[in-house]
């Protein structure tokens, strides 16, 4: 089984809204062959906690007003460090990048096919790269 139409449609809207506060890592997973509980994750970081609540504010908007969805629940919002959205079809989580490097998650799923994103979702990555290496010359 692989993930449904629908999932595949919350993980692309959700990755791009995250992409659009320049969230960082944005990665999919279908998650349907090893849980029964969603289809697919979407994992994503941000360098401080103020970055992650407005990354979990533009998801929750773009899924809301492109997908007519609403979280089902809602974890960890109050500490900013660590906010997981579960859509049923989907979870997302979004982590202060202290914790994605502390609790891994990619690790666990490895073994799971990613999902496709848009080439730009992660196109701010790139560009802040460049301009830090282009600052260091």
């Amino acid at each position: 089984m692989t993930a449904s139409d629908r999932a595949t449609q919350l993980v692309r809207i959700a990755a791009e809204a995250a992409g659009d506060k320049l969230a960082d890592d944005i990665l999919a997973y279908d998650v349907s062959e090893q849980l029964v509980i969603t289809d697919a994750f979407v994992l994503c970081s941000a360098p401080n906690d103020r970055q992650v609540r407005a990354i979990v504010d533009e998801i929750e908007k773009r899924l809301r007003e492109e997908a007519d969805a609403k979280p089902v629940r809602r974890e960890g919002e109050r500490d900013g460090r660590w906010v997981l959205l579960d859509y049923i079809d989907v979870i997302v989580h979004v982590q202060h990048e202290e914790e994605r490097l502390f609790y891994a998650l990619e690790r666990l799923w490895k073994d799971c096919p990613t999902l496709p994103l848009p080439e730009h979702v992660n196109a701010h990555a790139e560009q802040r790269g460049r301009a830090v290496g282009s600052a260091r010359d």
